[in-house]
């Protein structure tokens, strides 16, 4: 039933976007900076369109919101009139995870002088914010947190949002923590959750690193999944696939097929040689 609704709301978003005289295929594109995951999204994510991005837990809340601001970033880069990121964020979450911070912004990649933070008591004051931001046509990308389920945001509201953003050419970036994926009018939806970082030279913390599942497209995309991390420098995504600790060399003049180490929590591991 829930797959039924979300092609319903497809097939009348793409219904509402040709009414207006804009053809789905011929919407621009932003892509992710990593070739593996704009291949398999035909280029990227489409702009002017709305976009969710749903924490794989409570605990992973910051991480959907850095692949949020990070997904902003790039969308950006692929604007002539490069607005502020309108950041719209409840109370509430400062209270769970801390306030933003200029310097951390700016570590991450983000310019804080471009970050326009509005603060609001609750979902529905968010949704409002959100909709009156991505209607303004000088906003370079609105990104929207909304903590649990609220009835305020259902089939209608995403709507709303979706037909904004086609109007305005404004991307919309939905993320959703404590919440569990509805029927909606998004073009996308993705589950964000941490994943340890690949530590660099002398044990320095790595880059952010995420677990990346592309949970609906509007293109009928198969579900698929990717650990990546953020290149700050670069403003882009890269493959993080690479194991975040160091591997035991196997002796290439064994015979023995199958070796096994104790790891430090007592569990046995078995690692079998290659060739």
């Amino acid at each position: 039933m829930t797959e039924r609704r979300d092609t319903l709301a497809a097939l009348k978003d793409t219904l509402a976007r040709m009414e207006r005289g804009v053809a789905p295929s011929a919407l621009p594109h932003f892509s992710l900076g990593l070739p593996a995951m704009d291949e398999v999204l035909g280029g990227g994510l489409g702009q002017a369109s709305l976009h969710e991005v749903f924490a794989a837990g409570p605990v992973h809340g910051p991480a959907a919101t850095g692949f949020s601001l990070a997904l902003a970033s790039r969308a950006c880069l692929f604007r002539t009139d490069t607005g502020p990121i309108v950041w719209v964020r409840q109370r509430l979450l400062d209270s769970e995870f801390g306030l933003p911070h200029g310097h951390g912004m700016a570590t991450f990649g983000l310019d804080p002088a471009r970050v326009l933070l509005v603060r609001v008591r609750d979902a529905a004051d968010g949704l409002k914010a959100a909709h009156d931001a991505v209607q303004c046509a000088a906003a370079g990308v609105v990104v929207a947190e909304i903590w649990g389920e609220p009835k305020a945001l259902d089939l209608t509201a995403s709507r709303r949002l979706s037909m904004a953003a086609a109007d305005s050419g404004v991307t919309i970036l939905m993320t959703r923590i404590a919440a569990d994926p509805q029927p909606s009018a998004g073009a996308s939806r993705w589950q964000v959750g941490s994943t340890p970082s690949i530590p660099l030279a002398a044990d320095a913390p790595g880059a952010p690193a995420f677990s990346v599942t592309l949970l609906r497209h509007r293109a009928g995309l198969a579900p698929r999944r990717w650990r990546v991390e953020w290149d700050h420098d670069q403003c882009r995504f890269r493959d993080g696939s690479s194991l975040p600790r160091r591997l035991d060399a196997v002796p290439s003049g064994r015979t023995i097929a199958v070796l096994r180490r104790l790891e430090p929590a007592g569990e046995v591991v078995d690692f079998r040689r290659a060739g």
